[in-house]
C-alpha cells in the first residue's frame, strides 16, 4: 500500500509539473488538436493579415494540385505497365479491364485467383473516349501528368514568394491601398500571375481572366481535343502530331464564311463501329441527341458540340455580363447580392463565405453528373460494366454530399468568425431564423410520422400472411410526368429504352428520402443560424465554432455548439445516402436481372429491403471465404467484414461524456506508470497522454464511422453486383 501510495503520488506530482511546463501539449492531446483544428488555418499559422492568409491558401491549392496530378499519374502508370488496356480495346464489353497484376505466385497458382485485380473507376472507358489507343500514349500522358505535378509545386512557391514581398510592402505602407503603390516595382510577371487568381483584388490589376473565362476557355481546349484526338480515333485514324490538324473538315473556312452546318455534315452511319472506319463519317460537330447503338454513350461529336457552345457562352458571359469593366469572373467582394445599401460590404469579402458558396455550387454540379453518368453516359461502353456504373455513381453521391456539408459548416463558420451585423439579407433571414427552423421542423415531423407509419403497417400487415392489407399508395403525378417525357423525348425520335416503371415502393421511398434530406439540412440550417447565440447561450459567439460541454453550470451547453450540429447532421446525411443508393443500386440490379417484379412486391415493407436486398445480396459476399476455401470475392469479403468493425467501432466515441473519458485516460495513465517499459516507449517517457475533449472525440468517432460505413458499402456494391 505504501509502495502504490508513492507511486500514486509521485505520478500526480509529475502529471502536473509536465502538464504546467508542456502548457497541456501531450501526445495524444496535441495530435488530436493538431487534426481538429487543421484548417483553422489563421490560428494555427498565426496569421492576422488577408494577405498572409491568401498565400497559405494558394499554397494548399497548388501542393493539392501536385499531389492530385501525381496521383493520376501513378494509376495510369499502372494500366500502362500492368494493365491490358490495348487488349481492351478489341473488345470491351467481353474483356475485363484490368487495374493491376498479382505478381504473387501464391495468387497467380491458386484457381480461385485470376492473377490481377479488376477496376472499377471506369479509367478504361475515359481513356477510350479520350482517343488513346496504344500503351505509349498511356506512358506520355503519365510523363504530362508528372510535370504538371512540379509545375503545380512551383506555382505554389512562385506563389509564396512573391506574397512574401506583398507582406513587405504591408508592413512599410499599413494598409492595402498604400501597400498596392508600394509594390508598383515588382515584374510584370509577378503581376500577371496574381493577377488570374487573385480572389481580393490586392494587386489592382483587372485583368477579367478569372473563373468565368478560365472555365470557358478549359471547355473549347477540351471541345478541340475532343475534335482533333478522340473523333478521329474513333474513326480508326492514328493520331499524331504530323496528322493532328489534317482529318477534314479541320479548316476554319466554313466558320468564316458562316457554312457551319459543313461541320455537321456527313454524320456517322448507324452501323459504325466504334473505334473503325467501317460507317464513319466527316463530321466533327452534332446534334443528334440520343446514345450511340454500339457503345450505348453519348455521341463524341454531340459532346463536342456541347463543350464548345459552353466555353464560348462562358467566354462571351465573362465579358459582357455587368460591362466590358466587370465580366462573369468579378471579384466576389463586389457582388451585390447582401445589402441593398452597400456595394463593397465587408461581409462580402470573407473567404468561408466565398468557399461555402462554391462548395454548395459543386455539390449540385457533382449530384447532377452522378445521375447522368449511368443514364447519358458519356462513356464508350460503361453501361455494359454495371459494377462500375454504380460505383462511379456512388462515389460522386458520397462526393456531393460531404461538399453540401461543407457547405453549410463554413456557412457556420462564416457567421461566427467574419460577419457583423448589417442591414442585409443575412440579417434579416437571423432576424427570422425561428420561422425557418420551425417551418422545416414540422416537415420533417410529417415526413417521418406519416413514412415510418406507412412501412410499419404493412410489415405488419404481411408479417401476418395478409399482403392484400398493405396500404399501396400509386405516384400518380410522377408516373404522368415519366409518360410524358417518354412520348415526347424518345418516341418523337424513334428511340426505345428500357423504362423504369415507377410504383408505391418508389412512393415510399422517395418519401423516406426526402425526410433524410430535410432533416440532414434542419439539424445543419439550425446549427449555423444558431451560431451566434440562442436563447441558451447568448454569448455562444464568443466559443468559436465548436466548443464542449459546459455542463449544468450554463443551464446544459451539451450539443449546442455549430460542430455539435455538423457532428448529428453527418450520420443524417450518411443514413440518407445510404437509402438513396440502396434504392438506386436495387432498382438497377433488377433491371438488368430482368426481376423488376421483384422490387415491386418487396419494396413497400421493411423487411422486404432487409431481406431481399441488403442479406439477400450479402450472401455472396459472406461465402467469399469460407470452408470451401476462397474465390474472387474473398478479399471482398474480409474488406466487408473489417469495415463493419471500425463502423461499429465509432459507436464506441459517440457515447463522449467527459466523466467516461476521464476514466478510461486515468486507467491508462496508471497503467503506463506501472509498467516502465510502456511508459517509456510512450515517445521516450516524456509525454503522456491525457483525455480527448468531447471535440476530438466526436470526430474521432465520427471518421471511424464514415469511414467504416463507405468501405462497407463498397464491398457489399462489388460483391452483390459482378
Amino acid at each position: 500500500m505504501r509502495l502504490l501510495r508513492f507511486h500514486s503520488d509521485s505520478f500526480n506530482q509529475d502529471l502536473r509539473l509536465y502538464l504546467h511546463q508542456t502548457n497541456g501539449r501531450c501526445a495524444t492531446g496535441k495530435y488530436f488538436q493538431v487534426i481538429g483544428n487543421i484548417h483553422d488555418i489563421e490560428s494555427y499559422l498565426g496569421i492576422d493579415n488577408t494577405a498572409s492568409l491568401n498565400a497559405q491558401i494558394f499554397l494548399c491549392h497548388w501542393a493539392h494540385l501536385a499531389i492530385i496530378f501525381m496521383w493520376v499519374s501513378g494509376n495510369f502508370f499502372h494500366i500502362g505497365w500492368n494493365g491490358n488496356y490495348e487488349l481492351w480495346l478489341k473488345n470491351p464489353i467481353a474483356t475485363i479491364p484490368i487495374a493491376h497484376s498479382i505478381w504473387d505466385p501464391h495468387f497467380a497458382s491458386s484457381s480461385a485467383y485470376s492473377g490481377s485485380v479488376q477496376t472499377y473507376s471506369g479509367i478504361y472507358n475515359w481513356l477510350c473516349a479520350s482517343g488513346f489507343n496504344s500503351v505509349s500514349q498511356i506512358y506520355n500522358f503519365v510523363v504530362m501528368c508528372e510535370l504538371l505535378a512540379v509545375i503545380s509545386m512551383l506555382l505554389a512557391k512562385l506563389h509564396n514568394l512573391y506574397f512574401d514581398s506583398l507582406l513587405e510592402a504591408l508592413s512599410l505602407s499599413k494598409s492595402l491601398t498604400q501597400g498596392r503603390q508600394a509594390q508598383s516595382g515588382f515584374s510584370w510577371p509577378f503581376k500577371l500571375f496574381v493577377a488570374c487568381f487573385d480572389l481580393l483584388g490586392s494587386t489592382g490589376l483587372r485583368l477579367n481572366f478569372h473563373t468565368g473565362v478560365l472555365i470557358g476557355l478549359v471547355s473549347i481546349a477540351w471541345s478541340g481535343h475532343i475534335i482533333h484526338v478522340a473523333i478521329p480515333a474513333s474513326r480508326g485514324i492514328v493520331v499524331s502530331f504530323s496528322t493532328l490538324f489534317s482529318s477534314p473538315p479541320s479548316s476554319l473556312y466554313p466558320f468564316y464564311t458562316l457554312n457551319w452546318i459543313e461541320y455537321s455534315s456527313d454524320m456517322d452511319n448507324r452501323n459504325h463501329i466504334f473505334g473503325s472506319s467501317i460507317g464513319a463519317g466527316r463530321a466533327i460537330l452534332g446534334f443528334d441527341g440520343g446514345l450511340k447503338s454500339d457503345t450505348a454513350s453519348l455521341y463524341l461529336t454531340d459532346i463536342a458540340h456541347h463543350h464548345l457552345a459552353l466555353g464560348i457562352l462562358f467566354v462571351w458571359a465573362g465579358h459582357v455580363y455587368s460591362s466590358l469593366y466587370l465580366g462573369f469572373g468579378h471579384y466576389f467582394s463586389e457582388v451585390n447580392f447582401m445589402s441593398s445599401t452597400t456595394l463593397n460590404s465587408s461581409n462580402n469579402s470573407s473567404l468561408h463565405l466565398n468557399l461555402s458558396l462554391a462548395l454548395a455550387g459543386s455539390s449540385v454540379i457533382t449530384s447532377v453528373l452522378a445521375f447522368h453518368m449511368y443514364s447519358l453516359t458519356p462513356l464508350p461502353y460503361l453501361s455494359y460494366d454495371y459494377v462500375t456504373s454504380v460505383a462511379l455513381y456512388v462515389h460522386h453521391q458520397y462526393i456531393a454530399s460531404l461538399l453540401m456539408m461543407g457547405a453549410f459548416a463554413h456557412a457556420g463558420i462564416f457567421l461566427v468568425r467574419d460577419y457583423t451585423l448589417s442591414d442585409d439579407l443575412i440579417s434579416r433571414i437571423l432576424e427570422n431564423k425561428a420561422v425557418l427552423i420551425s417551418h422545416l421542423s414540422w416537415v420533417c415531423l410529417w415526413l417521418g410520422f406519416h413514412t415510418l407509419a406507412l412501412y410499419i403497417h404493412n410489415d405488419t400487415v404481411v408479417a401476418f400472411g395478409e399482403q392484400e392489407k398493405q396500404i399501396l399508395i400509386e405516384p400518380v403525378f410522377a408516373q404522368v410526368i415519366q409518360e410524358s417525357i417518354f412520348n415526347v423525348g424518345f418516341q418523337s425520335q424513334g428511340v426505345g429504352i428500357l423504362q423504369m416503371p415507377l410504383g408505391p415502393g418508389d412512393f415510399l421511398v422517395h418519401h423516406a428520402i426526402a425526410l433524410g434530406l430535410h432533416v440532414t439540412v434542419l439539424v445543419l440550417l439550425k446549427g449555423a443560424l444558431d451560431a451566434r447565440g440562442s436563447k441558451l447561450m447568448p454569448d455562444k459567439i464568443a466559443f468559436s465554432y465548436g466548443f464542449a460541454c459546459d455542463g449544468p453550470g450554463r443551464g446544459g451547453t451539451c450539443d449546442i455548439s455549430a460542430w455539435d450540429s455538423f457532428y448529428l447532421a453527418m450520420f443524417w446525411m450518411l443514413n440518407t445516402d445510404a437509402w438513396i443508393m440502396f434504392y438506386f443500386h436495387w432498382k438497377n440490379l433488377n433491371l438488368w436481372q430482368n426481376t423488376l417484379f421483384q422490387f415491386d412486391e418487396s419494396s413497400t415493407y421493411l423487411n422486404g429491403w432487409f431481406r431481399d436486398y441488403l442479406w439477400f445480396h450479402s450472401g455472396a459476399l459472406i461465402r467469399g471465404y469460407d470452408a470451401f476455401g476462397a474465390n474472387d470475392l474473398s478479399v471482398w469479403a474480409w474488406v466487408f467484414l473489417a469495415a463493419h468493425l471500425c463502423w461499429a467501432t465509432g459507436f464506441m466515441f459517440l457515447i463522449s461524456w467527459r466523466g467516461y473519458w476521464q476514466e478510461l485516460i486515468d486507467i491508462i495513465l496508471y497503467m503506463h506508470l506501472k509498467t516502465p517499459i510502456l511508459y517509456d516507449l510512450w515517445n521516450g517517457g516524456v509525454y503522456t497522454p491525457v483525455a480527448l475533449s468531447i471535440v476530438q472525440a466526436r470526430f474521432i468517432g465520427l471518421f471511424h464511422f464514415a469511414v467504416g460505413f463507405i468501405a462497407t458499402y463498397a464491398a457489399f456494391v462489388i460483391g452483390s453486383t459482378s
